[in-house]
């Protein structure tokens, strides 16, 4: 299917060479749908502008592994971007881009380097993101850090006050779906939508004409359709990772909840031991979020040293989390993992994160 976005794709990575100063702009290594639509939509205006020369949007995984974001897959379709299109970090070799120091780094949707790709620290030349700064960055990049809903947000803001006439339906599906999303179609209740999302998304859906609501509502479906998937998958669909002082702790984010989940699959802790070890992490946590028939989060903690278990679990329990035991039932191993159900329904993975960092660094 021929549309700019895709038109722009083909060029950027057949045009790749580690010989010329390029501009890759990535988001975070969850890759979840606000990262990879923030991503190449941005670095489509940045070529598009004439603010950047050559640029590759690169999403943060392996293109086997966009399967599992079946929000992405559905919008994405929508947009009429091919995903054999998107340009991942397997197709582009960035070491040899940046040992011959012709990488500028462009972050969206995080503005720390993920633990993985730490190397390349000092490439980083402009963020665009919505957490919570950390202030490790270099002292010249340029940076739009604002706790707004969505990257994709501050992605649009960029179009609409210096390129709107680009904005067609392609680019208008990607950046307001990521955005409807984000802020659970702009519903103050949820706690994550700013004024800055709401003129925006305004803005989109009259240069669209798209319907928000209905935009909304399929992708909130197929975000919450991994009835498909199995355990080691639903770990890694929507999953980060950080270094907290020398403690590796992975959060995954889970569309199910935990008692669905381990009627599901009863063997559930051999996933989880798989993942640890071959992330090389000390801590994982799956982050359950859910709507059964209310909005509902549970939190299940692996953690195989005795000792750190038994601190992190008495620091979770004190840390406003608002935690009630879950039994197991009968999973096989159940004494190996902690679940809870998790009545404080503000502390998301992006909120339990800085805690988790503050705790680890004590």
């Amino acid at each position: 299917m021929s549309n700019v976005l895709n038109d722009f794709l083909k060029s950027a990575k057949a045009g790749f060479t580690s010989d010329e100063e390029t501009t890759v702009v990535i988001g975070n290594e969850a890759a979840d749908l606000d990262s990879m639509a923030s991503a190449v939509t941005y670095a489509y205006f940045l070529k598009n502008t004439g603010n950047a020369k050559n640029v590759v949007p690169l999403i943060n995984i392996p293109l086997a592994d966009f399967k599992l974001r079946t929000e992405a897959v559905f919008l994405f379709k929508e947009a009429g971007v091919d995903a054999g299109n998107l340009i991942s970090v397997t197709d582009i070799d960035l070491d040899s881009l940046y040992s011959k120091g012709n990488m500028r780094l462009v972050l969206t949707d995080h503005n720390k380097i993920g633990a993985h790709q730490e190397t390349f620290k000092d490439a980083v030349v402009a963020i665009l993101d919505h957490h919570a700064d950390d202030g490790e960055y270099p002292r010249n990049a340029e940076t739009d850090i604002r706790p707004v809903g969505s990257a994709c947000t501050l992605v649009a803001e960029k179009y609409l006050s210096e390129a709107p006439g680009s904005i067609d339906t392609s680019i208008g599906t990607l950046l307001l779906g990521t955005i409807l999303l984000d802020t659970v179609n702009l519903d103050p209740d949820a706690g994550r939508v700013k004024d800055e999302d709401k003129k925006v998304a305004a803005a989109l859906i009259e240069k669209t004409g798209l319907d928000g609501k209905k935009l909304f509502d399929t992708l909130q479906f197929e975000k919450f359709n991994v009835s498909s998937l199995g355990s080691y998958d639903l770990l890694r669909k929507d999953y980060k990772e950080w270094d907290l002082n020398g403690t590796m702790c992975g959060i995954g984010s889970v569309l199910m909840s935990a008692t669905d989940w381990l009627k599901k699959d009863r063997d559930v802790i051999d996933s989880f031991e798989k993942f640890l070890k071959e992330r090389k992490l000390d801590v994982l946590l799956a982050m359950n979020a859910f709507t059964q028939p209310e909005f509902t989060r549970n939190l299940v903690v692996y953690v195989p040293d005795q000792a750190l278990r038994s601190r992190l679990i008495e620091f979770l329990e004190g840390a406003g989390l608002e935690l009630e035991k879950i039994d197991g039932g009968d999973i096989s191993k159940k004494e190996a993992l902690d679940i809870y159900n998790q009545k404080n329904l503000g502390i998301s993975r992006k909120k339990l994160q800085p805690l988790l960092k503050e705790f680890f660094s004590k």
